[in-house]
């Protein structure tokens, strides 16, 4: 019996006999033109990968039509990128027959109904990706009893309710959370908080209200430097994480204005889009503490105030869209010490004043900062009102009054030159010895230049 098959990215074509049960270790068929139902395994299978093909019918074919006394030994099932339809099987028993499942991927398919509560049988599951189909009705509750989950990928289906509000106790070394496109509603969960491993939270075009958590900040992941994405549990290094995606794993992540696909290096990705949902309130400042972060997405919500001051200390972004919303107030100074950033869009705000000046901002589009009262460069619109404010200080708008906030950098920068000054002027005064050195340096220098010139002219100077 073969252990090891791998006949991925050719084009073979023709369906699999519903009599013939595959066998083997690994099997990798991915990427061709079959066809058909998909095939019954045995019990020895660990690894199958159908993905990409044109396999159509229903998944409980393979998942349930089985020994009823088997166990079977499969950890990886992928079958994504098919024609599969029907519903996911909810029977308990079918389930309970898979208890080594660690990686499923059923998205990209025509399934519908609901996620069943069965789900949660799966305890050791470690990556469930239903994306991409018809499934309906809400995250069924159950699936908090897949403690080692690390990723969940539900993007573009017609999902509604609300997270689960335990989510964020029971899944604790989740990293991967993506739920963009759905019908979910009703305020983010500050149970959410408490996945300190988050990566990735993706909770885009759906109907979300209320405010972000300030205990947003608890994304310790998207704060502190990671080695190598490897994840640390207790003082104990876990590199299940790096196995799965060096094995299978990937995500699609909308960033700078467009969606990219990332796989082997997934676990370096770290990104936040709440965008086009119904938000509200204050962009919180605890945001400012995620110095990891890469990407940061609230367009299309209802938040207003201002841009938080401390934006400066996220040392790592690289893409900042706050695009329509209701944002007031100047673009903070502090922006411009990010390095990294190369896509920002603040478009259609309540923002005024001069933009900052960096080669950051000044080498984005003009339509990154349209429809405000923004003046300057990139615009080409002046601030012909500007005031001529001192360096180091500037204003801002707080509580529907004025404010005056100060630069520190330009005001120590001026301290020292004063400082310095003042110290070699007191010296000068008060030590003989050394005003008379510094007035004969002068006058050996002023001799020397007399060699290089007329020295008529300079005795008439004299």
């Amino acid at each position: 019996m073969t252990e090891y098959l791998n006949l991925s990215r050719n084009h073979l074509h023709g369906n699999i006999p519903a009599d013939v049960i595959i066998g083997g270790s690994i099997i990798d068929l991915s990427s061709n033109l079959f066809n058909g139902s998909l095939p019954r395994l045995r019990k020895e299978v660990i690894m199958l990968d159908l993905s990409n093909n044109s396999f159509s019918g229903g998944i409980s074919h393979t998942l349930c039509d089985t020994a009823t006394n088997e166990t079977y030994w499969l950890e990886t099932l992928h079958v994504g990128g098919n024609f599969l339809s029907g519903e996911l099987p909810a029977d308990d028993d079918c389930w309970m027959k898979w208890q080594s499942l660690a990686y499923l991927n059923i998205g990209s398919n025509n399934i519908s109904g609901s996620i069943p509560n069965s789900i949660g049988l799966l305890a050791n599951l470690l990556s469930l990706n239903l994306y991409n189909n018809n499934l309906s009705g809400q995250i069924p509750s159950s699936i908090q009893n897949c403690t080692k989950l690390v990723k969940i990928d539900f993007y573009d289906n017609k999902l509604v309710g609300s997270i689960p509000s335990l989510m964020g106790i029971s899944l604790s070394k989740l990293r991967i959370l993506i739920l963009r496109s759905n019908k979910l509603s009703g305020e983010i969960p500050t149970g959410i908080c408490q996945l300190s491993f988050l990566q990735i939270l993706d909770l885009s075009d759906n109907i979300f209200s209320g405010k972000i958590p300030r205990c947003i900040s608890n994304f310790t992941a998207m704060a502190t430097k990671r080695w190598f994405g490897v994840m640390v549990d207790n003082g104990v290094i876990d590199y299940t994480f790096r196995y799965i995606i060096n094995l299978i794993e990937s995500a699609s992540v909308a960033t700078k204005g467009t969606e990219y696909h990332y796989d082997t290096i997934l676990y370096l990705v770290t990104n936040i889009d709440l965008s086009r949902n119904n938000l509200s309130g204050e962009i919180p400042k605890e945001i400012t503490s995620l110095a990891e972060l890469r990407s940061l997405n609230l367009s299309q919500n209802h938040f207003t105030g201002l841009i938080p001051h401390g934006i400066g200390d996220m040392k790592q972004l690289e893409s900042l869209d706050l695009s329509r919303n209701y944002l007031s107030g100047e673009i903070p100074n502090s922006i411009t010490v990010l390095s990294s950033l190369n896509y920002m869009n603040v478009s259609y705000n309540n923002l005024t004043g001069r933009i900052p000046e960096s080669t950051q901002l000044q080498s984005l589009n003009e339509s990154s900062f349209i429809g405000n009262k923004l003046c300057g460069p990139p615009l080409t619109s002046g601030c012909s009102n500007d005031k001529g404010h001192a360096p180091g200080f500037y204003y801002h708008k707080e509580d529907g009054g004025k404010k005056w906030e100060i630069d520190w950098f330009y005001i120590f920068l001026t301290l020292g030159y004063v400082v310095g000054f003042s110290a070699v002027c007191n010296a000068l005064i008060f030590i003989k010895s050394w005003r008379d050195a510094y007035f004969g340096w002068l006058e050996n220098m002023w001799n020397k230049l007399c060699l290089y010139t007329s020295r008529k002219r300079c005795l008439s100077t004299s």
